[in-house]
């Protein structure tokens, strides 16, 4: 691609009863990991985002994602048709990892210029909170 995308979600597959992956095998956590990585490597100027599945993710699992190079959580309590990881625990979890939420007064990339909200970014911190 000649220009990065602005927002590389990655989902770790959340099986659905009466879907054709309801009984799919379970993904190994460490491949997961791999593949936040590549994708840190391959797009260095996108937004990698965990979104979907998180809830089924331990939080080890989590902070793996994040020191191989996520940088962005969707946050809030429901993510389309399945639950998302309660707002208590992710701030939990960043404050632990020495993660901070974005706030308005960081610049604006270019997912946000298309009118999709930040409200679930997290950057990693400036020195020791």
């Amino acid at each position: 691609m000649p220009q990065h995308p602005g927002s590389v979600p990655i989902n770790l597959l959340v099986k659905v009863k009466g879907t054709p992956l309801e009984n799919a095998d379970n993904i190994d956590p460490f491949i997961f990991v791999r593949t936040v990585a590549v994708a840190r490597i391959m797009m260095p100027k996108s937004y990698v985002r965990l979104s979907a599945g998180r809830e089924s993710m331990d939080e080890a699992t989590q902070a793996l994602c994040f020191f191989a190079g996520a940088n962005s959580v969707f946050f809030g309590e429901k993510l389309l048709t399945t639950p998302n990881v309660q707002s208590e625990n992710d701030m939990n979890l960043l404050a632990r990892l020495n993660l901070r939420p974005q706030t308005s007064s960081t610049p604006l990339t270019q997912e946000t210029d298309r009118g999709e909200p930040i409200s679930g970014h997290v950057e990693r911190a400036v020195g020791a909170e």
